[in-house]
């Protein structure tokens, strides 16, 4: 059990130290420290499923914290569809402004069909690129982990899936997603045209190669590199600082890959990968293909971290709007968010594996939401998982672990 843990319980890398539910929450002082740590948390539920997995992953981290002498002061905000109907903007001045003044920030999901068609600077996604780049988080670490409990939710064979543990880390920040010129024109034949520009400038590629080899030396000092060398001069400038960097890390085995073999390699054989690094939109794909070999995206967390300020902290997942309000979400990826956030963010290691455990423990008891059910096991809803996971945080050390 333990080993399936290794990825969510690995050393925390940390760039900076900054300075509705059901029923209700059980709040204990902790015994093991008579001095009660407080942190502000910014929680931005936004739209679809959000407010409900944040409103269930904030009782756990209540919980969790009260055990081990550490209070949360919330304060919840508008973001993405839920501010454009609110303010006319997908993150207010104020959402952001309270975002960085927090210790960490814990986003639910933005976007829904709603505001699909809404011009671009009016599109919840685009209030999920201010808020990193007001954040300015350029790290985005995302784990996926075939955890024992869960091989056969995958949809991979179980040879193939049965142990995978990586790590992909993302740079965030830069790349086609944020690059100029971009935008629309008319080219020398008078065709309508669209067009970006993929741009990395040296320290944008070195300090994410840096962070990189620093979570690949806590894992299994094995790193790979995917980028698209043999066709992008991006790439190619990419590899280049890549290997530089190398030169600090000589206990860390560097290979390089392209992103396209990638792709394949992770479906082929994904066991053969500890640590990716890779640039903002590769990163964006193959973290998503990562996640799918776990079996649910709804299993996955994810932390994006700057040299100073808070960390954001999210699951993967979408809002998935077709299951809104319906209590048929998967808190997990949320609840392990949080984990995320007290380790990353706040060097709280072990209130961190507190959480975890405690996911393990609700999972060892079969409880399963839809997206993870399998026959033999207990079909239950989001509030219902969050009620388990609390009665295994509870737990000194979950009984099943």
């Amino acid at each position: 059990m333990a080993a399936s843990m290794r990825l969510i319980n690995v050393t925390p890398f940390r760039l900076s130290v900054p300075k509705h539910h059901s029923r209700p929450v059980i709040v204990r002082c902790s015994a093991a420290s008579s001095t009660v740590k407080s942190y502000n948390i910014t929680l931005l539920p936004g739209d679809g499923i959000g407010p409900e997995v944040i409103s269930v992953a904030k009782n756990v981290l209540n919980l969790a914290g009260s055990l081990e002498g550490i209070e949360f002061k919330f304060k919840e905000m508008p973001m993405g569809g839920a501010a454009l109907d609110l303010t006319g903007v997908p993150l207010p001045e104020e959402t952001l402004t309270t975002a960085k003044q927090s210790d960490a920030v814990l986003l639910g999901a933005i976007g829904g069909y709603k505001w699909d068609k809404n011009e671009k600077h009016l599109k919840p996604e685009t209030g999920l690129l201010q808020l990193r780049e007001g954040l300015k988080v350029f790290a985005n670490l995302r784990p996926a982990s075939v955890l024992p409990q869960l091989v056969d939710a995958s949809t991979l064979k179980k040879e193939v899936a049965e142990g995978v543990d990586l790590m992909v880390v993302r740079e965030l920040t830069g790349g086609i997603y944020f690059g100029k010129p971009r935008g629309f024109g008319t080219n020398e034949n008078g065709e309508e045209i669209g067009f970006n520009t993929d741009v990395y400038a040296a320290y944008e590629i070195d300090r994410i190669a840096r962070i990189a080899f620093e979570t690949a030396r806590k894992r299994s000092g094995k790193l790979c590199s995917v980028d698209k060398a043999n066709v992008l001069e991006a790439s190619m400038f990419w590899r280049e600082r890549v290997i530089a960097i190398a030169s600090e890390y000589p206990d860390v085995e560097l290979t390089h890959m392209y992103v396209d073999n990638a792709a394949m390699q992770l479906v082929r054989n994904p066991k053969q990968f500890d640590t990716i690094v890779t640039n903002n939109i590769f990163g964006d794909i193959l973290s998503d293909e990562a996640s799918m070999i776990t079996g649910s995206i709804g299993m996955l967390p994810s932390a994006s971290l700057g040299e100073s300020g808070p960390g954001l902290f999210e699951p993967i997942h979408g809002s998935a709007p077709d299951i809104a309000g319906q209590d048929k979400a998967n808190p997990l990826a949320t609840i392990l968010s949080a984990a995320m956030l007290l380790k990353y963010g706040l060097g709280e290691v072990q209130a961190a594996e507190r959480i975890e455990l405690a996911v393990l423990d609700t999972l060892n008891r079969g409880f399963r939401t839809g997206d993870i059910y399998s026959v033999g096991n207990k079909l239950v809803g989001c509030k219902e998982m969050g009620e388990q996971v609390l009665k295994s945080v509870d737990t000194k050390t979950p009984a099943s672990v």
